[in-house]
């Protein structure tokens, strides 16, 4: 067991207080900070204080894979930790973005391999060979879009907006109320050319604020959608992803409510902080909603337009502790409340199993006993056990403490 000091990644949608604030330091920052990075993955890895030595994780995994990992893990993932877990706090919304299936990665950065396009070169889509199904936990209020919305609700929806130029679109989608036409429709939109995305986008939000104020006091999702579009056309004019945000579903989450994405999920997160999981990638594909480099072909080429409906997480209560459990081999992640009094809820818990796990405290303080080693946890700190340490006792150390684990699935189906 050590203490894991994460790495800071500085995007220009980050928030100024967020991190600082989680990890105690002066707020407002001079960059925005977009995501804190504890895992292993070689972009930006987590370092551990081991003794005299500040080790990244990949390097001490590396030294010994059956070790840090367990057996049945080192060999499922060939030597390599499985999940990147994040704290992520966006002030600004992120890129309209799909990640891709295990198969589509593989192709995808042998292909670019052999273009020889470098890793760090910024029109890169594939940096690894890995796919990256996610899943998000809200630690504030979260807003996001997410998965395509019912082509049924669409339909609907583009109709009440009564603006003329969308109604031979949304006829067409309600011929064909399946994923072939939410395909055609989102085509058709992504790949308008300058003058007729324009036009189309300007007559949309002429609608979408004529549809608010005949509905000026209430909220829904549709109305949610239309302010949003509203919001990302001010950030980033003439961008199809504005007409884009029309066709996913817009979710406002509380703490504690998660989704999850698998491969192929077109999504945006817009606002909020909140502890994000995945498989051990940094690949994306993004069709709009940034500066950064976009491959709308690439990004049709990865989509599942099967998948509609909100894509939540819900998840196992057993007293103190939720378990997230999405259907991946990389990763589930169980959130502790612990309260020293035992007033709210218990002072102690223990964690067992033969995998590796980080533990992020997010609120109040937590002593951590692994065998001889004892490591007390601040809000913002975190902590790396191996699976060859022994069984690891949690012990809030104030009230209210709340613990984050993430860990590859146990075979037990328990912390």
């Amino acid at each position: 067991m050590y203490p894991l000091r994460g790495t800071v990644r500085h995007y220009s949608w980050g928030s100024h207080t967020a991190l600082a604030e989680l990890t105690g330091r002066p707020a407002p920052t001079q960059e925005p900070e977009a995501e804190l990075w504890l895992g292993a993955h070689p972009v930006a890895p987590a370092t551990v204080d081991a003794g005299d030595a500040t080790v990244p994780l990949c390097d001490l995994i590396a030294r010994d894979p059956e070790g840090q990992l367990g057996p049945d893990c080192a060999r499922q993932f060939d030597g390599r930790m499985p999940f990147l877990l994040k704290v992520l706090a966006a002030e600004q919304p992120l890129s309209l973005q799909a990640h891709p299936s295990r198969a589509q990665a593989r192709e995808g950065f042998a292909r670019e391999n052999a273009a020889g396009i470098p890793l760090d070169a910024p029109h890169r889509n594939y940096r690894d060979d890995n796919h990256k199904p996610e899943m998000v936990v809200a630690l504030s209020r979260f807003e996001a879009l997410a998965g395509f919305r019912p082509p049924a609700e669409t339909v609907e929806f583009l109709r009440d907006l009564g603006v003329s130029e969308v109604t031979p679109y949304a006829s067409e989608l309600g011929d064909n109320l399946d994923a072939t036409g939410l395909r055609a429709l989102f085509t058709a939109w992504m790949t308008l050319p300058t003058k007729s995305l324009v036009g189309l986008t300007d007559a949309v939000l002429t609608g979408c604020g004529r549809y608010l104020e005949a509905r000026s006091g209430s909220e829904d999702e549709f109305t949610a959608a239309a302010r949003t579009a509203l919001e990302l056309s001010l950030a980033y004019p003439e961008d199809p992803g504005v007409l884009a945000s029309l066709l996913l579903n817009r979710v406002s989450m509380e703490p504690g409510d998660a989704l999850f994405l698998p491969a192929g999920n077109l999504h945006a997160y817009l606002r909020g902080t909140a502890v994000e999981i995945m498989a051990s990638s940094d690949n994306v594909l993004r069709g709009g909603l940034t500066s950064k480099h976009v491959d709308i072909p690439e990004l049709l080429r990865v989509l599942d337009f099967d998948s509609v409906g909100v894509p939540w997480v819900r998840a196992r209560r057993d007293g103190h502790e939720r378990l997230y459990a999405p259907p991946v081999r990389e990763f589930e992640l169980w959130r502790v409340a612990l309260d020293e009094a035992g007033t709210s809820g218990p002072a102690t818990t223990r964690i067992g199993g033969s995998t590796p796990r980080i533990l992020l405290c997010v609120q109040g303080t937590v002593q951590l006993r692994c065998g001889h080693r004892v490591l007390n946890l601040q809000r913002g700190e975190a902590a790396w056990v191996a699976a060859s340490d022994p069984e690891l006792v949690v012990q809030a150390a104030s009230s209210d403490a709340t613990v984050f684990v993430a860990t590859p699935p146990a075979r037990t189906g328990s912390v």
